[in-house]
């Protein structure tokens, strides 16, 4: 079985970013069967290039999986405006690029960007294959909440679009328990919707290792470093964290290691010089294959998101792989993730937007490190038996294997 996912913001181990759609395509092809992934040579976190070429078998050292490179515009990082113009080119290009493709069985469109659904719903329909729709993040309504999509006649259609591809899938997967409620709320079937949630392969990370080799590149030595790994964009409320690492600038054993990029790091960046934090280290992007490193060389980790209602459906992945490393969670999100740390016993829940309370949590592990080493000890063993990325994998190839053997019956669904 030849799957086809259309993704311009994938990211390979070697890259920046979250690598769900790498390990379940990886995985794929164990199985014996073969992917391709159509994504764009710029980098979502970064802006900047990752390659312009097609990276074959032989470069990703992984028989049955390769990854070809649609053009899209550079502008990720400028205004709301030029990002839309930089997804809104990668559509065509995206499906130029899929119909060269060769012969497929499924396609599969993840969103946001909600673009690339829509050609992923082309592709699938011109091939008269099986949908997939994925939704990882609840487009528009996430926008509309942030303020960044305010007119009403884009906020009309952007919802229109959003119910019409929900209408167009053969079958609909999310990451999260809220987006599927979400979804059955719109009134779709839920004999339609899959949950197959964010997780992480605990293999690639080892709690016993202290990172000694980023501690010294960073000159952390023996400092208590609590760090942010993920993107530094307007929901991350990056502020809260600078404003926490204020109130903790006169206690110089802590020290914040924030790792990664995004169209607000330039801002966050301005606001540190402002505020003169002598205990914050802005360390750009880092691979995903580095990830391990950095949290062996933190002591804690903390996620942060604006708080707006619905960021309480999502599952942070950042999250995860806080807890396969082994490390407490300072979790400033509400909601469905909330709940998850809390049952895993995996850290601490502080109000979103509330930076003396983050910071008084930091205090605490930092004064108490064993306690902080016992809920990360949780954290592993929690997300070892709940979110093992290998068990997702075998669903979701259980779900494209199920799809592609329904194929006849469901030709119509592209197109109805």
């Amino acid at each position: 079985m030849h799957s086809l996912l259309i993704h311009q913001a994938f990211a390979s181990p070697n890259e920046p970013g979250g690598t769900r759609h790498y390990e379940l395509a990886r995985y794929s092809v164990a199985q014996g069967h073969r992917f391709t992934i159509v994504t764009s040579g710029v980098s979502y976190l970064t802006g900047e290039r990752v390659g312009s070429r097609q990276q074959s078998a032989a470069e990703q050292g992984i028989e049955g999986l390769r990854i070809l490179r649609a053009y899209a515009y550079p502008s990720l990082h400028r205004s709301f405006f030029w990002r839309t113009i930089s997804f809104i080119t990668f559509v065509p290009t995206s499906i130029w690029t899929s119909l060269r493709a060769g012969p497929v069985d499924l396609v599969l469109g993840t969103s946001p960007p909600i673009f690339q659904a829509v050609s992923a719903w082309l592709v699938a329909l011109i091939r008269q294959r099986p949908f997939l729709l994925e939704i990882r993040d609840l487009w528009p309504e996430f926008a509309i909440d942030l303020g960044v999509l305010r007119n009403p006649a884009l906020i009309w259609l952007s919802r229109w679009l959003e119910r019409f591809l929900y209408s167009r899938a053969t079958h609909l997967l999310v990451n999260s328990p809220a987006y599927q409620d979400y979804l059955l709320g719109k009134g779709v079937p839920s004999a339609k919707v899959s949950l197959i949630p964010n997780g992480v392969d605990p293999g690639a990370f080892d709690p016993e290792r202290t990172g000694e080799q980023i501690r010294r590149e960073y000159g952390l030595g023996g400092k208590f470093v609590v760090t942010y790994a993920g993107a530094l964009g307007l929901a991350n409320d990056i502020s809260t964290i600078l404003r926490a690492a204020d109130r903790l600038r006169n206690l110089p054993q802590i020290h914040f290691l924030l790792v990664g990029d995004g169209k607000e790091r330039a801002r966050s960046e301005s606001l540190a010089t402002q505020l003169q934090l002598p205990n914050v280290t802005f360390a750009g992007t880092r691979a995903k294959s580095e990830m391990p490193d950095i949290l062996a060389a933190s002591d804690a980790c903390v996620a942060t998101l604006k708080d707006i209602p619905m960021f309480r459906t999502t599952y942070p992945n950042k999250v995860f792989d806080y807890m396969a490393a082994g490390r407490p969670t300072i979790l400033a999100i509400d909601g469905v993730i909330r709940q998850l740390v809390e049952a895993a016993d995996a850290g601490i829940f502080v109000r979103p937007g509330d930076a003396a309370s983050l910071a008084e949590a930091v205090r605490r592990l930092e004064s108490d490190r064993p306690e902080g080493r016992r809920m990360g000890a949780s954290a592993r063993i929690y997300v070892v038996e709940h979110f093992h990325r290998h068990r997702q994998a075998q669903t979701f190839v259980g779900l494209i294997e199920h799809l592609t053997q329904r194929r006849p019956s469901l030709y119509s669904r592209c197109g109805k």
